[in-house]
């Protein structure tokens, strides 16, 4: 017996949040709210028996809010990242800006905190140049203090759809 395909949703999904897991909470929560200007939303240490058998040794999460995104911090027990060894993690996040400006002005601030001595960033693996597509695209790539990777973008209006 086949079964027929379900209908699409009638509503677009919209991202609600990004969870990023850590072994230093305070280093994150502090490097997310100065590199984006962030703020902290609400904190849990108390977790349901879902969450607790979902993420073993889950000690503290932190919210903080960007704009419209919602960035989930959560502390576990766990390795750091480490220089040239596989492990399993998001490729990366895009993040998009209106103004090449923008764009620029991030990747000095990505530089202006990485050479602060505030934070322990797991990998020392510097921000990439921006670079230009031949559609007029233009971005860079910088790790955050975990070593997870984010792509940071500016698309003008001429581009086609990405």
């Amino acid at each position: 017996m086949t079964t027929a395909p379900s209908t699409p949703p009638t509503t677009v999904p919209v991202f609600h949040h990004v969870g990023i897991q850590t072994t230093d909470l305070d280093n994150a929560v502090a490097w997310y709210e100065d590199f984006f200007g962030g703020r902290r939303s609400w904190s849990l240490t108390e977790f349901t028996p879902l969450t607790e058998s979902r993420l073993p040794g889950i000690r503290a999460l932190t919210e903080v809010v960007v704009g419209n995104l919602r960035i989930h911090l959560f502390e576990r027990d766990g390795d750091p990242a480490v220089p040239e060894q596989s492990r399993t993690q998001f490729q990366h996040v895009c993040v998009s800006v209106g103004d090449p400006a923008e764009l620029a002005s991030l990747r000095r601030r990505w530089f202006e905190l990485y050479g602060s001595g505030r934070y322990a960033f797991a990998l020392s693996e510097q921000a990439t140049g921006i670079v230009n597509d031949h559609d007029g695209v233009q971005s860079f790539y910088a790790l955050d203090v975990n070593g997870l990777e984010f792509e940071f973008t500016y698309v003008p209006r001429t581009a086609p759809t990405r």
